[in-house]
């Protein structure tokens, strides 16, 4: 499992981004921050009162924070710039000059715009905001990739089980931003996660839609969407392995030609929600190691990012 941490971190710092973190004065974030500053994984961005986030560097003996760029919201030399940007992108929807300043002052806001300006290439926030508070100024000012129309959550799974996925790494979404999709939605979702689990794991990835029923043996609309998304996925994207409806734990020991290495996608409702998921599948949960939560292109309300360890 630390191997494939390891590699996600060398690939990083070889092809170095410029990320910022909207909440600069969150302890974790800061410490995260002065982490990746001092292994040179990253160029940061913090927002923020400059005081405030130097005081609680010294505080917590974070020594490499110096090297990030601060941008204090309430006294930014392109405030002007970004408030007459997002004005442009937002007022065929009613937004006002007046508004877009005000704003530009809040730091969800600020990265976004920061990002659509050419100024940095991603954010990560949601240590002290909700998920819908994070992608509400994205989903208005970055949008969603070509083809894609909903956000979805992927979740990464290390496991001790080799004989899981790929030497034990799965990857699972929805896992918590749209509760219960439509035909499309899912199809989207099984591609993004996917593609995810390749961008970011590494992994060629198979995918199963996973509802309650394996092939036909249970009749219900839910079923039925669950088939339907299977086509939709397929024309969305041939080139990736894509099997179901099959039950989790068919998916999970690969009874599908398909699945012999196995990265889930679920349903997003009934027997697969993550916790319903967990618990239909003890003998894997036993083996769960971390769990770490990605935000695809595809996600409301109340999912935050984060890594749950579980052994």
């Amino acid at each position: 499992m630390q191997r494939l941490i390891n590699e996600i971190l060398e690939r990083a710092k070889a092809d170095r981004q410029r990320i910022v973190l909207p909440e600069g004065t969150e302890e974790r974030t800061l410490k995260a921050a002065n982490q990746i500053l001092t292994d040179g994984i990253a160029d940061l961005i913090l927002l923020g009162n400059p005081a405030e986030i130097n005081a609680c560097a010294t505080e917590w003996g974070l020594g490499n924070i110096s090297k990030a760029t601060i941008i204090d919201p309430e006294n930014n030399p392109k405030q002007e710039e970004y408030a007459q940007l997002l004005f442009e992108l937002r007022k065929k929807k009613g937004m006002t000059i007046e508004e877009a300043r005000k704003l530009v002052t809040n730091p969800l806001y600020l990265g976004c715009l920061i990002i659509k300006n050419g100024d940095a290439d991603g954010q990560l926030a949601g240590a002290r905001n909700t998920t819908g508070d994070v992608l509400r100024p994205a989903l208005q000012i970055i949008k969603t990739a070509p083809g894609i129309t909903c956000v979805s959550g992927a979740m990464l799974l290390l496991t001790h089980a080799p004989e899981y996925g790929k030497n034990g790494v799965l990857v699972m979404g929805d896992v918590a931003v749209t509760p219960v999709p439509d035909a499309s939605q899912l199809a989207q979702i099984a591609v993004c996660t996917a593609r995810t689990a390749k961008a970011v794991a590494g992994l060629d990835p198979k995918v199963a839609l996973l509802s309650f029923s394996t092939k036909g043996s249970a009749k219900h609309e839910v079923v039925d969407k669950v088939v339907e998304a299977l086509k939709i996925a397929k024309e969305l994207a041939p080139d990736i392995a894509i099997d179901g409806e099959l039950q989790d734990l068919q998916g999970l020991l690969g009874k599908s030609p398909l699945l012999k290495d196995f990265k889930a996608v679920k349903e997003g409702q009934v027997w697969c929600t993550t916790q319903n998921l967990y618990q239909e599948t003890t003998s894997l949960a036993d083996m769960i190691v971390d769990i770490h939560t990605i935000l695809t292109e595809e996600e409301p309300e109340d999912q935050q990012n984060f890594i749950y360890r579980l052994k």
